[in-house]
């Protein structure tokens, strides 16, 4: 029986049509190569689809999500919080997974390989604001279950890895809210045969300037890991270089770290390499989910030919090259192929 997987796409906004058009053509490659088919559909949201419809996030674009086996979104505008936050809590997309590395051939702050668990339904980004007499109070929600829920994730992610963890939190300061997050990720990651420190944010985002090689595994709280993984980002040199997955306990959207971009959108001068790898990403998760080994070769496939079309001098300007948007999709997608 010949399995098809239903993809739900977004292309968003600003550089979003191009790096998505990149990621196509490489897409179409795996398809070739491995034997896997893809019933891709595409939805509206974001800022133009604000203009357009009236609406950020249409029933249609959440019901195609919902109905996917995995979904894969560019960046949205000034809409986000309308769109991907909003996904994020109303799926219980409860894990943000952002691995960050730096590749041969670009230039890096330091050398780097990290995996930033970032809790994702919770803290400030519930968006629970409001003035009372000329101030404005924004309620910060951590709780129990989502503190031990995401530091289960960081355990086992930890355990495939170099088997250490580090909580990143603001306790000293932030005693109940980062205080029950540190005792429950401690409490959890005990259970896991895992070094486990902890270090206050500010210090954290310093000793990832000073020494990226000693973080493995960073576990932390919605808007810290926020912050923290586009520092990581541009250690390794690029947050074009950046993906991530939005993750539940049965859906999943992944995406690139980066924004809309807009001062350079229609340029085609956007690194499509997030977005690519942000493919990768989805790939290994639906291989884990559906059991099928030839997702799992497709996607570390992805991964090797990204690799070598940097060393090959496939490169946007945001990384020393010159090569335009779509014709960097179209070096991955060679190299797959096996042409060149």
């Amino acid at each position: 029986m010949v399995v098809i997987y239903r993809i739900a796409w977004i292309k968003g906004d600003g550089v979003g049509p191009e790096v998505s058009e990149a990621s196509l053509e490489v897409i179409s490659a795996i398809e070739k190569i491995y034997g896997v088919s893809f019933d891709i559909r595409f939805y509206d949201a974001g800022d133009d689809c604000l203009k357009r419809r009236g609406v950020a996030l249409p029933e249609d674009a959440i019901e195609g999500i919902k109905n996917s086996d995995a979904s894969i979104k560019g960046p949205v505008g000034k809409t986000a919080a309308d769109v991907i936050v909003r996904l994020r809590q109303m799926l219980d997309l409860y894990a943000n997974i952002r691995p960050i590395k730096s590749y041969p051939g670009i230039r890096a702050v330091g050398e780097i390989d990290v995996v930033i668990v970032r809790e994702n339904t919770e803290d400030l980004y519930k968006g629970i604001e409001f003035e009372v007499d000329g101030a404005v109070i924004a309620m910060r929600i951590i709780s129990e279950r989502a503190s031990r829920r995401i530091a289960k994730v960081a355990g086992e992610i930890a355990l495939n890895r170099r088997r250490h963890v580090t909580i990143v939190h603001k306790a000293n300061v932030l005693r109940k809210s980062c205080g029950l997050f540190l005792r429950i990720a401690r409490e959890e990651l005990s259970k896991y045969s895992v070094d486990v420190r902890d270090m206050l944010v500010d210090a954290a985002s310093m000793a990832l300037i000073r020494d990226p090689g000693s973080f493995d595994v960073i576990l932390t709280t919605n808007m810290f890991g926020d912050i923290l993984s586009d520092e990581a980002a541009q250690i390794a040199g690029s947050i074009g270089i950046a993906p991530s997955g939005n993750i539940g306990d049965s859906l999943a959207i992944f995406e690139p770290v980066h924004g809309a971009a807009p001062d350079i959108a229609g340029r085609n001068i956007a690194n499509p390499h997030a977005m690519i790898l942000s493919c990768s990403m989805m790939l290994e998760w639906l291989s884990r989910r559906r059991g099928d080994g030839r997702l799992l070769r497709a996607s570390r496939a992805i991964e090797d030919a990204v690799i070598k079309s940097i060393r090959a001098g496939c490169r946007t300007p945001d990384i020393g090259g010159s090569m335009r948007t779509i014709e960097v999709g179209r070096c991955v997608s060679k190299i797959i192929l096996g042409e060149l």
